[in-house]
């Protein structure tokens, strides 16, 4: 009963609020079909789709939303010209993207205005690289190549200078979603690999080095999950705090795996490491959705639903964003503004098959709720559409996709903006 008086309160504190408050919001949709637009991932992290001075976003390009790409299926690199209606020009092409995480764009930290870092595979030996592309010389002037252990870039340093990388091949196998289909795994029939975790990529020299492997986490699992020998770990969301010093990741395993067919529970465990190695702590308490930075050692995420702030030094929940009904879905995709003012959370309302964006600005508690945006039939699944807000740098205005058309809808890229 307390269940359905927090849904019927929530349904109508949602509906009487976006009435009230989306006007506010100015809505721009800034590509067009017939081929699909997308950023890809979760602005958390600072994961900025525009570069430093706010003039390019830049996005992929595909032709096609109804199947995982595989070998010799890329997507197109653009830049968006703000400054020129929203023109488009295709700079390059990636064989190492998804539907979900799009290629992990980010703008490289060290040169913001001009460098951006994106994934690719090899075409011959079917292995993943992460690239380094200057927008003022239109060509890539690195590429971070590993020939016995080809990981990409799986989230970039806050304030520079490296990445953390992991085996998307392997993802493929344990969870397609976020992998890169057909790539080369030299990981397969080993559950727990003492030569494969979570790389660190040095950006300036490309010197690369294992920051923790599958073998030691293990050894933290089976502590209280002695199961983990049955089942193949993997990791997802390998975030760099703000300061640099420390990263937060998830451990899973028995999402899909021939091995597992449901006999054993899934594991779903959080883990900070620091930079260098040292300092690897499974955290006591679970707080689940897509995590994001605060600022020092605080994480937002979703808890009991609620949208708490966890102090991973003390592991423990210190406080909350918001109260129970200002967020439908605690564990939506969630980014904190560049300023750390703004957050913005996004949920999916699986009945109306849309997406919705709810703004809170922490200073003063005023609420913001966005419009819907369509996503049709990819509500769930390794090609379903999620919320992924993504800031710019300003912290005045996000981008969100959305589905257009009616007979064969393409998705394409929206921007939100605050009012001023």
């Amino acid at each position: 009963m307390k269940l359905l008086c927090r849904l019927i309160l929530l349904l109508l504190v949602s509906t009487s609020m976006t009435e009230a408050n989306n006007h506010a919001l100015k809505v721009e949709q800034i590509t067009q079909g017939p081929e699909h637009h997308f950023f890809g991932y979760i602005g958390h992290v600072q994961n900025v789709p525009w570069n430093g001075d706010e003039r390019y976003i830049v996005a992929l390009r595909s032709t096609f939303q109804d199947h995982l790409p595989g070998k010799d299926e890329g997507a197109d690199i653009l830049l968006i010209d703000t400054k020129n209606d929203y023109s488009i020009e295709v700079v390059d092409q990636t064989q190492g993207w998804n539907p979900q995480q799009g290629t992990m764009f980010y703008w490289n930290p060290d040169f913001p205005d001009t460098q951006f870092f994106f994934n690719d595979r090899d075409p011959d030996s079917g292995k993943i690289f992460t690239v380094l592309y200057d927008i003022e010389k239109r060509n890539r002037i690195k590429e971070f190549r590993s020939r016995n252990h080809p990981v990409a870039n799986s989230g970039v340093k806050q304030t520079g200078g490296a990445f953390a990388a992991i085996n998307y091949a392997r993802m493929a196998r344990l969870r397609p979603v976020t992998g890169y289909k057909d790539a080369h795994d030299w990981t397969i029939g080993v559950n727990h690999p003492k030569d494969d975790g979570i790389f660190l990529v040095d950006s300036r020299t490309g010197q690369q080095s294992l920051l923790v492997s599958f073998e030691q986490m293990a050894a933290e699992i089976r502590k209280t999950e002695p199961h983990i020998d049955e089942l193949e770990l993997f990791i997802n969301h390998t975030l760099w705090n703000r300061d640099g010093d420390r990263i937060f990741f998830f451990a899973r395993a028995g999402w899909r795996s021939s091995r597992n067919k449901g006999k054993y529970p899934k594991i779903n465990a959080p883990f900070v490491i620091n930079p260098d190695g040292t300092g690897l702590k499974r955290l006591k308490h679970f707080f689940g959705g897509h995590p994001e930075w605060d600022y020092g050692h605080r994480m937002v995420g979703a808890m009991d639903t609620r949208q708490v702030i966890y102090d991973v030094n003390r592991d423990l929940v210190v406080g909350q964003i918001g109260d129970d009904a200002v967020f439908p879905d605690p564990e939506g995709d969630i980014a904190l503004s560049p300023q750390g003012d703004w957050f913005v959370n996004g949920h999916k309302d699986k009945e109306r098959k849309m997406n919705f964006y709810n703004f809170y600005r922490r200073s003063d508690g005023k609420l913001i709720r966005s419009q819907g945006f369509d996503i049709g039939q990819w509500i769930s699944g390794d090609l379903r559409q999620d919320p992924s807000p993504a800031w710019n740098r300003s912290g005045t205005k996000i981008l969100v996709p959305g589905l257009v058309g009616d007979s064969e809808p393409t998705r394409q890229l929206f921007i939100i903006s605050l009012p001023e």
